[in-house]
């Protein structure tokens, strides 16, 4: 995660993104033919990452890793139980990955802005869900 899918996911994330300030109204996309194919491979990336999740018998992170925020998040060892404890549903959450990076590879091909957008905002989605079902099940919102 920490090295293929999220900074993968940052760099589509990052790719469109409209900022209102005092100045005005300013929005970024991509617009040149490198910048199109950085978002093509953020989104191969995306895809294969979320192959390596699917790879039975790996483990959240690598032996003698701790969590970043202890009491926020599970520690890599209960991450890992957990997702053994529900394969299903992580599998599926993986799977809706790679389909979003497939859309997200089709948006990069097609220099489409508005589905590359609109891929963003799912792929959050998933990201999210995932995150609250194994990283931090026991999340409290006030």
């Amino acid at each position: 995660m920490e090295s293929i899918v999220d900074p993968s996911a940052d760099a589509i994330w990052g790719a469109v993104r409209t900022v209102v300030d005092r100045e005005g109204v300013h929005e970024t996309f991509p617009r040149t033919p490198e910048e199109w194919l950085e978002v093509r491979r953020a989104a191969v990336r995306i895809i294969e990452g979320a192959n390596l999740l699917l790879m039975p018998g790996r483990e959240a992170a690598p032996p003698g890793a701790k969590s970043e925020t202890p009491g926020v998040e599970l520690e890599p060892a209960e991450i890992t139980a957990l997702i053994g404890k529900n394969r299903k549903k992580f599998d599926e959450l993986a799977e809706a990955l790679r389909l979003v990076g497939w859309e997200a590879l089709g948006a990069a091909d097609g220099k489409d802005v508005g589905l590359l957008m609109n891929v963003g905002g799912r792929m959050q989605d998933v990201c999210e869900g995932c995150h609250k079902a194994f990283w931090y099940p026991n999340e409290k919102v006030p």
